[in-house]
């Protein structure tokens, strides 16, 4: 069990008397009290549990300049979009994967252009849309409403900034030719964001329920994946600029960071 400061010092205190009392037998034992090793180590262990001991402040404090990062991130990203310092850099990224020829022609076999269809679908709103209502739903009929309503607040206001940032902005799609149906502006990735919000919450969310360290990586190893791979075939498709996803990572992180530090810093200490 871990020892308080009062505690070492009281211990400390016993052991002066005890030395004092039994000083004609005990001489080395009240050296190793007075020596500056033994004084140091108390010291030592004293600031260490200082710092369990405000661990959650620390971490809280981690999380928020996380968010920060990641806005910051995203304005600078869109101030080079908008003076149009990144066209080249979309060009070469859409090449890359266009395979370099006029009009719409992915590259790879017609069956990686399907899988693709599929994994980008696990960012619509329809998908997102059925599993953030199964998950509120499992946890208002299992008791845990404050998990519910953290992954409401999440993912609904998740949507309404991307539709927020998307009418700000008001960026053309790319001048690619291809039968995907999209129905919005193409700044930020509208995919690329709710897919991370919702991906990287419940992620967090699970990685919670684990007290092993393997597992939390693996989950978090998930979360990250599906929300790159959503991301990606955005831009394997046609139907967004590699700086549309790279800005929807960037403020679907940041959100579900927020979202997650605030719900942290409201919840109880003891509980926590």
């Amino acid at each position: 069990m871990a020892l308080g400061p009062e505690q070492h010092h009281i211990i400390a205190a016993c052991g002066f008397s005890v030395a004092l009392v039994r000083k004609p037998t005990n001489s080395a034992w009240e050296q190793r009290l007075c020596s500056a090793p033994y004084m140091e180590s108390m010291k030592l262990s004293q600031r260490f549990e200082i710092l369990q001991g405000r661990r959650r402040e620390i971490s809280l404090i981690l999380a928020f300049a996380i968010v920060v990062g990641l806005i910051w991130g995203f304005v600078a990203l869109a101030d080079e979009v908008f003076e149009g310092d990144t066209a080249h850099f979309d060009r070469m990224v859409a090449a890359a994967m266009q395979g370099g020829g006029p009009g719409y022609d992915p590259i790879g076999p017609d069956w990686l252009e399907e899988f693709a269809r599929d994994v980008t679908a696990l960012g619509s709103y329809a998908f997102l849309g059925f599993l953030t209502f199964g998950i509120i739903g499992y946890f208002l009929l299992t008791d845990r409403k404050p998990r519910a309503a953290l992954v409401g607040i999440s993912v609904i206001g998740g949507l309404i900034i991307s539709n927020l940032l998307k009418t700000v902005f008001d960026r053309a799609r790319p001048d690619i030719p291809t039968d995907v149906k999209v129905f919005s502006a193409s700044f930020p990735s509208g995919h690329a964001m709710l897919s991370a919000v919702t991906f990287l919450t419940l992620g967090a969310l699970l990685a919670q329920g684990s007290a092993d360290t393997r597992v939390k990586a693996y989950i978090a190893m998930l979360a990250i994946i599906l929300t790159v791979a959503v991301g990606t075939t955005r831009v394997y498709l046609g139907v967004h600029h590699a700086t549309d996803v790279l800005a929807g990572w960037c403020v679907g992180s940041a959100w579900a960071l927020l979202c997650w530090t605030v719900a942290r810093w409201l919840q109880p200490r003891d509980a926590a």
